[in-house]
């Protein structure tokens, strides 16, 4: 069985890569030219470099969405619930 593998990257990568992204997008025709010209820099698909952009955005408040702190939250309130359905 042929498995791909993800590669892992560093919340520092993510963070110089969304950063880039910041700082160059103005110099390209819209968001996705500029993921699509770092993304290789990077070493990683643009898709994965336009969802940290995203996610970047939901948990500094420029988009709308959960963010990761809620996300985190949330996860432990399910596994509360799952526990005391448990008991």
């Amino acid at each position: 069985m042929n498995k791909k593998i993800t590669p892992k990257y560093s919340p520092e990568v993510r963070e110089r890569a969304v950063r880039m992204v910041q700082e160059h997008g103005g110099e390209y025709p819209s968001l996705w030219a500029a993921i699509e010209s770092i993304a290789p820099k990077i070493g990683c698909v643009p898709q994965t470099l336009h969802e940290w952009v995203k996610k970047h955005d939901i948990d500094t408040g420029l988009r709308d969405g959960v963010t990761r702190d809620e996300r985190e939250h949330l996860k432990t309130l399910e596994r509360e619930v799952r526990e005391l359905r448990r008991a």
